[in-house]
């Protein structure tokens, strides 16, 4: 029997969610150790903000993320929650981590 719609709507956006937040910390921490960023105050205009990109990037991927627990809940919800019960603490310290560590 499927899940309830409200259920499937709930775990989809959880997944979302985490993912964009882990995705935009992986992204973050790999450009900051890669790649040298400009002084912030000896730069009056740049062609792009890195913070864009990076937010609209992990939100794409987290939607698409979404888009698969959606379908996925409606097979086996119990299961996707338990793997979410997981993936959501480790999003929340990869997002705290890069927060202190590369603001």
């Amino acid at each position: 029997m499927s899940a309830p719609v409200r259920v499937r709507l709930a775990l989809a956006i959880i997944a979302a969610c985490a993912t964009s937040v882990a995705l935009y910390a992986i992204i973050r921490v790999a450009q900051a150790l890669l790649f040298q960023e400009a002084d912030p105050a000896l730069v009056i205009w740049s062609a792009h903000a890195g913070f864009f990109w990076r937010a609209w990037t992990a939100a794409y991927f987290g939607a698409m993320v979404g888009f698969v627990a959606w379908i996925a809940a409606s097979r086996d919800p119990g299961r996707l929650a338990s793997i979410l019960a997981r993936a959501v603490p480790v999003a929340a310290v990869l997002g705290a981590a890069q927060g202190l560590l590369v603001p």
